[in-house]
């Protein structure tokens, strides 16, 4: 078997083989293909009938703003899981995290699936929903982050962006799944049986893929990054004291025949200042995680309550906008590796703020050939293309000692800031003016903060990943 990625550290070279990285891959691509699904299940059902099912006693538009506010809250729990589970896999290792955030973060969605109505419980119900999305929440705060840390950390350096997309493409993949559930589901279903059971297909059926993917999880070897580390000792991080001790050292046997440049890249690790990196990758993330809350979401159920049009309207749209990414997602991870990172963000977060008052005026014109359209595009523009993109290079500003979890953090903090705010404030500022503008504002201020934020970036394409200290 032929040997696909080679990491020196303190130990020596650590090498996978190209079955390993296809294990990488496939556990990658699922977990967050899971996550996604989960999350998109979510938020459609949140847009659709969570307002009917949870939050009956109040007007349509009141209940629309609740159910929103039900799916901000996991990005909040995010946030939490995010801290929690970064730390322990800058420590201990990508592996073991990934397998409990994709166990807890299964097991809660399957539960929702089984929730009592506000009909049956009462007050209740809606206080179950909230907490078992808080508990998935958690779960998925560091999920997303250590699929994209393991597979870069796999990848080959010249195919670091077609091999982090695939992230993008689980994303995709489980945004699609979702999508399709539901447009089945509201093609087939009347308004009773909808409501009264079929709501509940979705999140029991996600236990399928729960324990598939915590099969091939248990099949997975650790990123040899973080084996090849120089400050990890028997495969756990070393804090800051042990640091300077097994520096001292270097080989941490304690006869001290270390050697001076273990004590540099150690030390360059610990003093070296990580607030600008920090910083622009949570610019990078913001117009990403804005657009997908306001197109994959918001829109959704805008398109139904506000354009008086078939629920089916746009979820078909998503699915369809799904399908084409499959195309542009890996096309994007390919041109990032050719062309360098910061173009393809600069290009992509240009065209999104262009196009964003066409592209809603194409959605509120009636006609549903140009709304699924404008979908789409918006979709695989302004979401999956900047998605692409973010995968690998967030992974590659940070250094090798807190790479998970300052991504993990990055991530879920624009995550709350944006997509769990946003759908909240655009459904506050519609119901307020009366008209959609304020969805065009939102896009184009989201993709501004990602493409200044591009700019000031550094490119990041072919850097060691092993060095502790920070690219930017």
């Amino acid at each position: 078997m032929t040997d696909n990625t080679t990491t020196t550290g303190s130990s020596g070279p650590v090498t996978r083989t190209t079955r390993d990285l296809s294990k990488a891959a496939a556990s990658g691509w699922l977990g967050t293909a899971m996550e996604f699904m989960d999350f998109q299940l979510y938020s459609l059902a949140a847009a659709i009938v969570f307002n009917q099912i949870f939050f009956p006693a109040v007007n349509p538009a009141v209940g629309l703003i609740a159910a929103m506010a039900t799916y901000g809250v996991g990005y909040v729990a995010r946030l939490a899981g995010a801290v929690y589970f970064g730390r322990m896999g800058d420590r201990l290792g990508r592996k073991k995290v990934l397998y409990l955030t994709i166990l807890l973060m299964g097991v809660s969605t399957t539960l929702i699936g089984a929730l009592p109505t506000y009909a049956q419980i009462g007050i209740l119900a809606p206080v179950l929903l909230v907490v078992l999305r808080l508990a998935q929440g958690f779960g998925a705060g560091a999920e997303i982050a250590g699929a994209t840390v393991m597979l870069v950390e796999y990848a080959p350096t010249r195919r670091r962006g077609l091999v982090g997309s695939l992230v993008s493409l689980g994303t995709n993949s489980g945004t699609l799944a979702a999508s399709g559930i539901w447009a089945v589901l509201l093609a087939t279903l009347t308004e009773e049986q909808l409501l009264s059971w079929g709501w509940r297909i979705p999140f029991l059926f996600s236990f399928v893929l729960l324990i598939l993917a915590v099969w091939l999880r248990s099949n997975v070897k650790e990123s040899p990054v973080f084996e090849g580390r120089a400050d990890v000792a028997d495969g756990v991080a070393l804090d800051r004291e042990e640091l300077r001790a097994a520096a001292r050292d270097g080989d941490g046997d304690g006869d001290g025949d270390g050697d001076a440049p273990r004590v540099g890249a150690i030390e360059a690790g610990l003093t070296q200042r990580k607030g600008r990196a920090f910083l622009l990758a949570l610019g990078l993330r913001f117009g990403q995680a804005g657009n997908s809350g306001l197109v994959q979401t918001f829109l959704v159920g805008f398109v139904a309550a506000n354009l008086m049009l078939d629920r089916s309207v746009a979820t078909d749209a998503i699915v369809i906008g799904s399908l084409a990414g499959f195309v542009t997602v890996p096309l994007i991870g390919l041109l990032s590796d050719r062309v360098g990172r910061r173009p393809v963000y600069i290009g992509l977060t240009a065209l999104t703020a262009v196009l964003a008052f066409p592209l809603m005026l194409m959605i509120v014109s009636g006609n549903t050939v140009a709304l699924t359209l404008a979908m789409v595009v918006a979709l695989n523009l302004g979401v999956l293309g900047i998605f692409a993109a973010e995968s690998v290079t967030m992974a590659e500003l940070f250094g090798a000692r807190t790479r998970f979890t300052q991504l993990a953090l990055s991530k879920e903090i624009g995550g709350v800031l944006a997509t769990a705010i946003g759908p909240v404030l655009a459904a506050t500022l519609t119901a307020v003016t009366g008209s959609w503008w304020p969805i065009a504002v939102m896009l184009i201020v989201y993709s501004l903060i990602t493409l200044v934020s591009a700019v000031l970036a550094p490119e990041t394409r072919g850097r060691d990943l092993v060095r502790l200290e920070d690219a930017a």
